[in-house]
């Protein structure tokens, strides 16, 4: 009885987290998306801006919680309120909010996935062999280039960038410095525009979010992400050489 009891106590524990994530994460899909849009922001700017005014560090601290929330559970709206940084706190200190606010919901996501499920699959992962094997072994020797990497290429989503790690038993700390100084390229290009939206709501327009891909911006990011990989390359290289002795 108290073994069985036991035994669903460690399965809530394990599960619970990953569980309440995707919980909430599917009722802000149906419930949030018409709200954490670019609309809403646009039609309670002058609002925003007048409680900024008033209460700075209220609105500063309820802003990077509010953005923890959104990234942590998976929320509709990562991107609009990477504009409402730029537009409340200008690029500067807009991308700092940013960043600090997604990293940390990156975090709480990290850990609710490796609580849940990365023991069980990084358990699974290293009994297996083969392709899997080696995918993990090339991972396991390269994770600072693979970690930037996939934080930096725009096409990776940045729910599938926290989670990747955890399945794969990469260290908190590098998954957390790598985050924070991997997101801060395109943090600062959407904050950019988000402190620009000023002169898009005087014009009654919308905002370029196709900018990233712009090449001389993408090109940069690209080359950053050439960066982050160039040892794997430089590794494999010389590992090749040493075959051929």
């Amino acid at each position: 009885m108290n073994q069985t009891t036991d035994s669903e106590k460690s399965t809530i524990a394990r599960f619970g987290p990953l569980a309440l994530v995707a919980v909430v994460s599917l009722a802000g899909l149906f419930f949030l998306r018409d709200y954490l849009s670019f609309e809403t922001l646009r039609d309670n700017r002058e609002a925003l801006i007048a409680f900024r005014d008033s209460n700075y560090l209220l609105t500063a601290a309820v802003f990077v919680l509010a953005y923890v929330v959104i990234v942590g559970f998976s929320l509709p709206g990562a991107t609009i309120a990477t504009l409402t940084g730029g537009f409340l706190f200008g690029t500067g200190i807009g991308t700092v909010f940013n960043v600090a606010g997604a990293t940390l919901g990156a975090i709480a996501i990290f850990l609710a996935a490796r609580l849940g499920l990365g023991e069980m699959l990084k358990a699974r992962i290293d009994a297996s062999d083969g392709v899997v094997a080696k995918i993990k072994r090339g991972i396991d020797e390269n994770q600072w280039s693979m970690l930037f990497a996939i934080r930096l290429v725009p096409a990776v989503p940045f729910f599938v960038a926290n989670l990747i790690p955890a399945f794969l038993d990469v260290p908190l700390y590098r998954f957390a410095v790598s985050t924070f100084l991997g997101i801060i390229p395109g943090a600062i290009v959407y904050t950019s525009v988000g402190a620009g939206l000023g002169a898009v709501f005087a014009r009654g327009g919308t905002p370029d979010l196709g900018i990233i891909f712009e090449p001389h911006i993408l090109l940069p990011i690209l080359g950053l992400c050439a960066l982050s990989i160039l040892p794997v390359g430089i590794k494999a290289v010389t590992g090749r050489k040493d075959l051929l002795k």
